[in-house]
C-alpha cells in the first residue's frame, strides 16, 4: 500500500515562495508516476506537475517557469518548489502516485493520494 503525506503548506504574500514535501512509504518512485495536484473551492482538481521514472517533468501552463517538481530517491520524498506565488495559486495541494508504463507516465488516473496541504496566497 502506497502512503503519501504532504507538508509545507501555509500562508504567504503574493510574490513569495513555499516548498511542499510529500513523504512516501518506500520504494515508490521506481513504480509510480508522481504528481502534484491542486483544488480550489468550487473548482475542479487540476494537475500542476508530474515527474516520471527518468526525471522528465511536465507542468500546467499556469505554473510553468514558477513551480519546480523534484524527487529525492534517498529520502523517498517528492517536492514542489513554488516561486512568485499568486493569489490564484490558493488551493489545497495533493501529492499523488499514478501508473507508469515503461517508465513513462500515462494518462490513466492516479491511484494513490495524500491528504492534502493548504496553500493560501494573499494579495
Amino acid at each position: 500500500q502506497v502512503q503519501l503525506v504532504e507538508s509545507g503548506g501555509g500562508s504567504v504574500q503574493g510574490g513569495g515562495s513555499l516548498r511542499l514535501s510529500c513523504a512516501t512509504s518506500g520504494n515508490v518512485f521506481n513504480y509510480y508516476c508522481m504528481g502534484w495536484f491542486r483544488q480550489a473551492p468550487g473548482k475542479e482538481r487540476e494537475r500542476v506537475a508530474r515527474i516520471n521514472l527518468f526525471g522528465f517533468k511536465t507542468y500546467a501552463e499556469s505554473v510553468r517557469d514558477r513551480f519546480t517538481i523534484s524527487k529525492d530517491n534517498d529520502k523517498n520524498t517528492l517536492y514542489l518548489k513554488m516561486n512568485s506565488l499568486k493569489p490564484e495559486d490558493t488551493a489545497t495541494y495533493f501529492c499523488a502516485a499514478g501508473p507508469l508504463r515503461n517508465g513513462y507516465c500515462t494518462d490513466d488516473p492516479f491511484n494513490y493520494w495524500g491528504q492534502g496541504t493548504q496553500v493560501t496566497v494573499s494579495s
